[in-house]
C-alpha cells in the first residue's frame, strides 16, 4: 500500500527539485613554463561533470544528526562553524565543487601534476572549445580551452572524461522520480525512459565531439596521438535495487530516514536499465573514438544510499569506509549543505573512484570495469577486463 502525504517530505521534494548533476575543474599545480610532449612535469587531467569533479566529497557517510560534525560525517566542520572551502577550496564559491578527494586527487602519485578541470553540472557544451560552440560555465572558460593551457605547460599523459549525464538530464530524472514518490504516488520509469530515449543519441554524439575537441587541443599543442591517452568513464548507480534496499517501500522511512525516495520499480529501472543503457552507449562511443573505457556501473554496489549492506552513521555507528554508505543521500532542502551534493559519490565514493583511476592508469590498454569488494575499503577496489 502506498503512503499518504506528510509535511516532512516537503523539504526533500525541494531538494529533488533543485538537484543538479555535477558530474568539476581547477588546475592543481600546473607549471607556468611552456613544455612539449615528453618534457616538463607529467600530468593527468580530469574533465567533465560532477561525478569526476568531486561533488559530495564533503561527506563521510550520511547521518541524521543536523548539528556539529553530524556524527563525524561533515568534513566542513571547523569545530565552531561550517566551511565548505575546507573540502572544495575556491570552487566552493562558484559551485564547481572540486573536492580535495576528487578522483584525480585520490589516485595517488600517478603524475607530477594532477589537474581537475571538471565542474559540477557541466554538459558537453561546457567541454567544447569556444571556437567550436563551447560555452563558459560558472564563470570559467570551456574546459577544452583550459586544457590547452595545461597541455602547453605540462607533459600530459592521460585525460579522463566523465560527461553526458547532464545532457541526458539526470537531475531532472532524480527530481521526477522523487516527486512521483513523494507527491504524486506514481511511477517515473515509464515517462523518464521515453525522455532518455529521445535525448540519448544527441547526448552521445556530443560526448563523441567532446573527445574530438580534446584531441584537437592536444594536436594543437604539439602532441601526437601516441603521446597520451583518453579514458572515457561511465557512471555508478547511487541507489540500490529494490531487493537490496534496507527500508520498506511503504511508510516514510525511505524519505525521512533513508533519503532515497524511490519506488521499487523505479529503483530497479534506474539500477538495472538506465545506468546500464548509458554505460553501454558510452562504451560504444569509446570504441568509435579509440579511447579506453572504464565502466563504473557497479562501483557502488552494496554501498549505495539505503543499501542493506551499508549503515548510516550515528552516535553508536562511526563513519567508516568499510561500513558506511559511499553515496550522498537526497538532503532535503539543504539541511546539511548544498542540495547539489545529493546522489553523488561521497568522500568514500571519491576515494574509491581515485583507486579506479590509479588502477587503470597502470593498464594503458583495454577496457575495464571497476568494482568494490564487500566489507573492504579502497584495498578491495579492482578492475575486470571487458570484452
Amino acid at each position: 500500500m502506498r503512503p499518504t502525504p506528510h509535511r516532512a517530505l516537503h523539504r526533500l521534494a525541494a531538494a529533488a527539485l533543485a538537484l543538479p548533476l555535477a558530474l568539476g575543474g581547477l588546475a592543481a599545480g600546473a607549471a607556468p613554463a611552456a613544455a612539449s610532449p615528453g618534457s616538463g612535469p607529467t600530468a593527468v587531467v580530469t574533465m567533465g561533470d560532477s561525478y569526476i569533479s568531486g561533488e559530495a566529497g564533503r561527506w563521510q557517510g550520511n547521518s541524521l544528526t543536523n548539528t556539529g560534525s553530524r556524527n563525524g560525517t561533515d568534513r566542513a566542520w571547523t569545530g565552531t562553524t561550517y566551511d565548505p572551502a575546507r573540502v572544495y577550496g575556491a570552487t566552493a564559491a562558484n559551485g564547481c565543487h572540486r573536492s580535495d578527494s576528487a578522483e584525480v586527487r585520490s589516485a595517488g602519485a600517478i603524475a607530477a601534476t594532477l589537474v581537475n578541470l571538471a565542474c559540477s553540472g557541466a554538459t558537453t557544451q561546457n567541454v567544447f572549445r569556444s571556437s567550436q560552440g563551447g560555452q563558459a560555465y560558472k564563470g570559467e572558460a570551456p574546459q577544452a580551452d583550459q586544457l590547452a593551457a595545461v597541455a602547453a605547460a605540462n607533459d600530459v599523459r592521460m585525460i579522463v572524461l566523465s560527461v553526458g549525464g547532464n545532457d541526458l538530464g539526470f537531475s531532472d530524472i532524480i527530481r521526477a522520480c522523487a516527486t512521483d514518490y513523494i507527491v504524486w504516488y506514481s511511477y517515473c520509469h515509464d515517462d523518464q525512459q521515453a525522455e532518455v530515449d529521445a535525448k540519448i543519441d544527441g547526448a552521445m554524439a556530443n560526448v563523441a565531439k567532446s573527445v574530438d575537441e580534446i584531441r584537437a587541443v592536444m594536436s594543437g599543442a604539439g602532441y601526437a596521438a601516441s603521446d597520451y591517452r583518453i579514458v572515457l568513464q561511465s557512471y555508478p548507480s547511487p541507489i540500490p535495487r529494490a531487493a537490496e534496499n534496507r527500508y520498506t517501500e511503504s511508510g516514510w522511512s525511505r524519505v525521512n530516514t533513508g533519503g532515497c525516495p524511490f519506488w521499487n520499480l523505479d529503483s530497479d529501472w534506474a539500477r538495472d536499465s538506465l545506468v546500464p543503457q548509458v554505460s553501454d552507449r558510452l562504451k560504444a562511443v569509446a570504441a568509435a573514438k579509440g579511447t579506453q573505457f572504464m565502466d563504473l556501473r557497479d562501483l557502488l554496489q552494496g554501498r549505495e544510499v539505503c543499501a542493506k549492506a551499508s549503515k548510516q552513521v550515528s552516535a553508536t555507528v562511526p563513519a567508516s569506509i568499510t561500513t558506511s554508505e559511499w553515496a550522498r543521500w537526497i538532503d532535503s532542502n539543504g539541511t546539511q549543505g548544498p542540495v547539489q551534493e545529493s546522489v553523488h559519490p561521497n568522500y568514500y565514493g571519491q576515494l574509491a573512484l581515485g583507486r579506479c583511476l590509479a588502477l587503470i592508469q597502470a593498464r594503458p590498454t583495454g577496457n575495464h570495469s571497476c568494482r568494490n569488494t564487500a566489507g573492504a575499503g579502497t584495498s578491495g577496489i579492482y578492475l575486470s577486463a571487458l570484452s
